[in-house]
């Protein structure tokens, strides 16, 4: 079987799909038997993973952004020769010679298209009528964005499996954590959030929460932000260089060592498809505070503590609760820990394989 999978989101700025990507291919590469993996645009090779800028050299990158923009005016994809053509949201004129296959990450922009800029409500909703509806197979990256595409796509449940997504492995090891806190000039213990800064990430009352802790909390204990700033950002980003510690985009390198290091990850979005720094926490066996939405509960399991996040009186107590207690939070991290085994990119992939085996092919 040839596969050809749309690699296009490694030569842009990007966050949680762009990470998915290049781990996923290399997951597949390294046990794909006697099928055949191929990138649309080209790309041969490519760099470690960064979220800021494109993994691939700049000819490479140029002329990927160019067989990208052709494939736009013109059914270019069908001149590929492939069984199956793994979609992102980057693809605008799908092939029609062979299968169409797609991994959904999340709805929001469906469940929640207030926390979301116009254009990318658009986007989404081009790629749903112009890929999801029409797909063979979908990969939901968690059981709740399948229930979501059966809801709201009316996508039928035979055609769309759910498979999790992995890990990265330096967050399952053993990591230098004085020297990381060094770096980042980090003195006292802290509570750490991961992601980009933006509405869905519900920041500004975690912000609150943390805030409405006695005042002897936040002298004990930092709370870090650690990501690049999003959409609708400046007022959240004042308050957190204000009230709280900015780290702004860390490289990838870098956060393991700075996951592990935090005595607590809290995370309290508005909707995740998957939410990889719950997964990530988890892999390094930090305890989890989370929301009661969407697909957290099913990620994090028995290694987080749930809150509603609307809900700021209830998020400080959780806080206080967590940090009060080194017991409760080793319990967490243990139990996270254990949970964290089942996102091994090598799982995904294998997973992900029977997938593309089971479509009709000819």
């Amino acid at each position: 079987m040839k596969i050809t999978i749309d690699a296009s989101p490694l030569l842009l700025r990007s966050a949680g799909v762009k990470g998915y990507i290049y781990h996923w291919i290399r997951a597949l590469e390294a046990i794909r038997g006697s099928h055949s993996i191929s990138l649309f645009p080209l790309i041969k090779s490519f760099g470690a993973l960064n979220h800021e800028h494109s993994l691939a050299g700049s000819m490479t990158t140029l002329l990927g952004w160019l067989t990208l923009h052709a494939s736009r005016g013109m059914q270019l994809l069908d001149l590929l020769g492939a069984d199956v053509f793994h979609a992102t949201i980057l693809t605008t004129r799908p092939p029609r010679k062979c299968l169409l296959t797609a991994t959904v990450h999340d709805l929001t922009c469906w469940r929640l298209p207030h926390v979301h800029t116009a254009q990318n409500v658009a986007a989404d909703r081009l790629f749903g009528e112009r890929v999801l509806r029409r797909a063979h197979g979908l990969i939901a990256v968690s059981e709740s964005t399948r229930r979501d595409l059966i809801e709201i796509l009316g996508i039928r449940p035979e055609r769309v499996v759910a498979i999790h997504s992995g890990v990265a492995p330096e967050f399952f090891e053993t990591q230098d954590t004085a020297a990381i806190r060094k770096a980042y000039g980090l003195e006292k213990p802290y509570v750490l959030h991961v992601g980009t800064i933006e509405p869905r990430k519900n920041l500004d009352r975690l912000l609150d929460a943390w805030l409405a802790l006695p005042s002897d909390y936040r002298r004990e204990w930092d709370l870090v932000f650690a990501g690049p700033q999003g959409w609708s950002s400046d007022a959240t980003t004042a308050r957190i260089k204000a009230q709280a510690v900015y780290l702004g985009y860390v490289p990838e390198k870098d956060m393991p060592s700075l996951t592990r290091g935090a005595g607590l990850v809290a995370y309290p979005s508005l909707y995740e498809g998957f939410g990889f720094p719950i997964a990530q926490a988890m892999a390094a066996g930090v305890p989890v505070l989370t929301s009661d939405n969407s697909s957290l509960p099913e990620v994090a399991g028995g290694g987080g503590m749930y809150i509603d996040p609307l809900d700021i009186t209830g998020m400080s107590k959780a806080l206080r609760t967590l940090l009060d207690s080194p017991d409760c939070r080793a319990k967490l991290g243990a139990a996270g820990s254990l949970k964290a085994q089942e996102y091994r990119w090598e799982a995904c992939a294998r997973k992900s394989l029977k997938f593309f085996e089971s479509l009709p092919l000819g």
